[in-house]
């Protein structure tokens, strides 16, 4: 290696895969991958199930698809009670007789 004498790594290529195994064997790095992809998976469902913006659908079908409702960026409470659950832009209430509105991040949600 040359340069300065307390230099850890040949090049900015190694720096950054010796950053990146680091990460891979720290278990709450693990931990945060894994959530961020079931979050990304759950947005991906509703996005599809809900490609005009307002949509109801059953419970099962969004299960039967890999919805895990567990995961969830955010909620939202209207003025009625109700509360949407959101995996960052697309959101969805769940409704009676397994049912399940899914809708879209609107401005008027947000907190004043």
């Amino acid at each position: 290696m040359t340069g300065r004498l307390d230099k850890r790594f040949c090049s900015n290529q190694c720096r950054a895969n010796a950053h990146n195994a680091n990460r891979r064997q720290n278990s709450g790095e693990q931990l945060i991958l894994n959530i961020n992809s079931i979050l990304r998976r759950n947005r991906t469902i509703l996005r599809q199930a809900s490609p005009l913006g307002k949509t109801t659908t059953y419970r099962q079908v969004l299960e039967i698809a890999g919805l895990d409702f567990r995961y969830f960026t955010h909620t939202y409470r209207t003025k009625g009670g109700n509360t949407y659950h959101f995996c960052y832009d697309y959101g969805y209430l769940l409704l009676e007789d397994e049912k399940v509105l899914i809708v879209n991040w609107q401005p008027y949600m947000e907190k004043s």
